[in-house]
């Protein structure tokens, strides 16, 4: 492996691009070469966040000026749709990380449902691996696009792919009720909320038909080696970033929320960004802000057969470019907490 991975962050002026920049900025192992955008061609980063005061970072330039040569890895933080076109200019040894959705739907027509977006790209579908590092460790290094999933499914994937392994659970009745910090929905976000007072108000949004259902059901499906379809509910919160999802679940058999959370403790034990809370424990979106783990708590039900299932991450870190360097730390075989912690 190289001493240092040559890095491109297209998309540097979003939430997740800044954050990229934070964390790759003091990456040990890597040097950031170009920082691409469409807009403020020229501008240095810290005028999009004051807090990022590092000397020489590349100014914001276009995708179109990337030589690349000397490039390993393009993080592309760009909208959906986006990835499908720059995959076709770069180089066969850069290896593309996407925090988009366009390569994280394995149909291309359930792609263009849910996106509305035809697949420019669909015979390289199979050369990308959905990739939530936990669950991908082993094959990271095998894939040329490494599809990074979106938050809310990140958030409820982590406890719920154990359970469905072990057939512990019912899959015909998965509840989940999660809600997000603002920063979720972009930087467009008074465009797209205009009619709505998000700083101060709860705001449910997408109900019965958000896209990231697909993304959910489909990983879902695939752990349990049957068709799963969830009932999801997202909701905007007033605070800037953090994800809090609660799962309702039916337990199948003797399988008691204790030994639900015995069965999460043993299968996250190696899993350095994985926090399992103590039984039964109340947790909030505050023991993750600003970090890369994802904490979950395994709390009873009143009701027999029940049990409540509680994940917090951050969604800008776990949820969207920590986990993306997480990624790159282990596809290259690197420490994967590098960057990180």
């Amino acid at each position: 492996m190289k001493d240092s991975l040559n890095i491109v962050i297209a998309g540097a002026t979003g939430y997740i691009g800044l954050e990229l920049i934070k964390i790759l900025s003091k990456h040990p192992k890597v040097k950031i070469i170009y920082l691409c955008a469409t807009k403020s061609i020229g501008k240095s980063v810290d005028y999009f966040d004051k807090k990022i005061n590092i000397k020489n970072l590349p100014r914001i330039s276009k995708i179109e000026k990337v030589n690349w040569e000397s490039i390993d890895v393009l993080f592309s933080a760009l909208p959906n749709g986006e990835a499908q076109k720059i995959i076709k200019v770069i180089p066969e040894h850069t290896k593309l990380i996407d925090l988009s959705a366009d390569f994280r739907i394995n149909d291309f027509k359930l792609y263009k449902k849910w996106y509305g977006i035809n697949h420019k790209c669909k015979k390289l579908i199979s050369r990308s691996i959905y990739a939530i590092t936990e669950f991908s460790k082993s094959n990271l290094d095998k894939y040329k696009i490494i599809s990074c999933p979106g938050c809310y499914p990140t958030s409820v994937q982590i406890p719920l792919i154990p359970l469905l392994k072990k057939k512990v659970i019912n899959i015909q009745n998965i509840i989940i009720d999660s809600k997000s910090g603002y920063s979720g929905a972009g930087k467009k976000i008074k465009q797209k909320f205009h009619h709505k007072n998000l700083f101060d108000s709860v705001s449910a949004y997408g109900v019965g038909f958000h896209k990231h259902m697909v993304e959910i059901d489909q990983e879902l499906s695939k752990a349990a080696s049957n068709k799963i379809k969830v009932s999801f509910t997202p909701h905007l919160i007033p605070m800037f970033r953090g994800i809090l999802s609660t799962m309702y679940l039916e337990t199948r058999g003797k399988n008691s929320a204790k030994k639900i959370y015995k069965l999460l403790k043993k299968y996250h034990k190696d899993n350095i960004f994985v926090k399992i809370a103590k039984y039964n424990t109340p947790i909030g979106t505050g023991e993750v802000m600003n970090t890369n783990y994802c904490k979950i708590s395994v709390c009873e039900n009143r009701k027999k057969n029940k049990v409540i299932i509680i994940s917090a991450i951050d969604n800008l870190l776990k949820g969207g470019s920590g986990q993306a360097v997480q990624n790159m730390n282990v596809a290259f075989k690197m420490k994967e907490t590098l960057g990180l912690i």
